[in-house]
């Protein structure tokens, strides 16, 4: 589970992209152990909290040994985080695959807009997930790690898609600024009317730098 996770793919008003080719069996089985594995912590961690339960119990639970479970995840706090790299990708493909004539800050709006921070209001399960998070020092921490290399994937997809040098603190602004968006406003009385507030801003600005 993620904080950042959207709940739909990025769409454009361009043709649709090829389908993705099928997975193997293979491809299949791992994806579908990795998962198992993702399920059985994330159940544990919330029944008992995330320091009271085990690398050896999480894999009994999920019926695979020690070794696999590393396999897939090579630190303990990545089982909380497990959907990380999908949520990277769909940020990126917010960006690159966004409508002809879209600028990257609106682009960025509708994805923050997705956020499970804004739409997963009422949700008990993701409410004791974020609890577990931010009570959780090396969560926290992992979080803060994660977000960063986010931080940094964007700016330089930013840098790509607008043709300004890979190093423009501009585009790192911009990345910084639209990914603290959703969390900033999660306690807002309104948090879309704050995320979309927020861009506004972040619009005005990057529109002055590349008119």
């Amino acid at each position: 589970m993620s904080d950042t996770t959207t709940d739909t793919a990025p769409t454009t008003d361009t043709a649709p992209a090829a389908a993705p080719a099928p997975q193997g069996r293979r491809e299949r089985k791992k994806a579908a152990t990795r998962k198992a594995i993702a399920d059985a912590a994330l159940r544990l961690f919330l029944e008992r909290g995330y320091d009271d339960v085990g690398i050896r119990e999480i894999a009994d639970a999920a019926d695979v040994s020690t070794t696999t479970l590393f396999k897939h995840f090579p630190v303990k706090e990545a089982l909380v985080f497990d959907e990380e790299d999908d949520v990277e990708a769909a940020l990126l493909a917010a960006v690159r695959e966004r409508p002809e004539g879209q600028s990257v800050p609106a682009a960025l709006r509708e994805h923050a807009l997705r956020s499970r921070l804004l739409t997963a209001d009422g949700d008990p399960r993701f409410a004791a997930f974020l609890r577990m998070v931010n009570d959780t020092p090396a969560l926290r921490d992992y979080r803060q790690g994660m977000w960063l290399r986010h931080t940094d994937a964007l700016a330089r997809v930013i840098a790509e898609e607008s043709g300004l040098p890979a190093d423009d603190p501009a585009c790192t602004a911009l990345a910084h600024f639209a990914l603290e968006a959703p969390r900033a406003a999660q306690d807002h009385d309104d948090p879309r009317r704050a995320v979309s507030r927020a861009f506004e801003l972040l619009e005005s600005g990057w529109s002055a730098l590349t008119p």
